[in-house]
């Protein structure tokens, strides 16, 4: 059996907020296991949905650009705040970004793109580590693009302008001017960054993730001891409930707390005269999946610059 450390109990406590006590059992019952120790919390009811804005190790910024109806959003970590902060670091990010709005997505793409300098990003990012001192990734990117309309960018506690730790792109198909899209995306900007849905609509959820918030339902369903026609509803309620909560256009705006964000963009729409449709949206937070220790971090960061033996 895994020892339970100290350490483990406070980082599940921390990400739970289930008691102490329950977090050691929680751990002890699935062998230390840190996801599988969350659900079984949230399996006995001790525990809510884990909590959305993760806390992670990683630093460094992410990078917004928009040229009319294209619009990209990449992120590069560094393992300290203080390189964030770097003037360097951050002109590499703002142009490294801007070059993304032509790259793509494709991370390969991005660094064999040219800078001002001649170098590449990738001999750049390579030169900057050596002048910085300090190891630092080109982690991912992704582009978002419509017909028509507009793609409006927003970042939550900007570090300089087009950076900081939460980026935002909302990308809106539509007739109607900048001064009806502008205004909205922005609102609907600042919803996602709050309230960090995981998919545009139900469908696009990861089935997986689905299959875990079942699991967990079912567990918590069968100790209710109701028959078992009334608990298969009861799940299916639970995962419809979760379905719901986590698709950004079902999602009750975070405004005023009761409308779906569905309705808020076709009053937008009815009140322009013009239909207007939420494409797609990107949210990136800086560290977002990355639940480490700083330690291991700094080791992730160098071992995916290929600086490790």
């Amino acid at each position: 059996m895994a020892e339970i450390t100290a350490a483990a109990v406070k980082e599940l406590r921390e990400k739970s907020g289930a008691g102490m006590m329950d977090c050691k059992k929680a751990l002890s019952e699935t062998n230390g296991d840190m996801e599988a120790a969350a659900d079984w919390l949230r399996a006995k009811g001790l525990a809510a949905a884990a909590k959305k804005s993760s806390r992670t190790a990683a630093e460094g910024l992410v990078g917004l650009a928009v040229a009319g109806t294209k619009g990209v959003a990449v992120e590069v970590n560094s393992q300290t705040d203080f390189v964030a902060k770097n003037e360097i670091f951050q002109n590499f990010v703002r142009e490294t970004t801007a070059l993304a709005l032509e790259a793509g997505d494709d991370i390969a793409a991005i660094k064999g793109a040219k800078m001002a300098s001649g170098q590449t990003v990738d001999e750049t990012l390579t030169a900057n580590i050596a002048t910085i001192g300090e190891n630092q990734v080109l982690r991912r990117a992704k582009k978002v693009e419509v017909a028509k309309g507009a793609v409006i960018p927003y970042v939550h506690n900007a570090a300089a302008p087009g950076l900081g730790k939460i980026g935002v792109l909302v990308a809106l198909e539509s007739e109607a001017g900048v001064d009806v899209l502008e205004p909205l995306g922005k609102q609907l900007a600042m919803h996602i960054a709050a309230a960090f849905p995981l998919a545009l609509d139900e469908s696009g959820l990861d089935q997986d993730v689905l299959a875990r918030e079942r699991a967990i339902a079912a567990e918590k369903a069968s100790e209710s001891g109701k028959p078992a026609e009334i608990i298969e509803k009861m799940v299916e309620g639970a995962v419809k409930k979760f379905a719901k909560e986590n698709a950004l256009l079902s999602q009750l705006f975070v405004m005023d707390g009761k409308t779906p964000v569905s309705d808020v963009i076709a009053k937008a729409a009815k009140d322009s005269g013009a239909a207007i449709v939420l494409k797609d949206y990107v949210r990136f937070q800086l560290g977002e999946g990355i639940e480490k220790e700083e330690s291991d971090f700094a080791a992730e960061v160098a071992a995916t610059a290929g600086l490790t033996k």
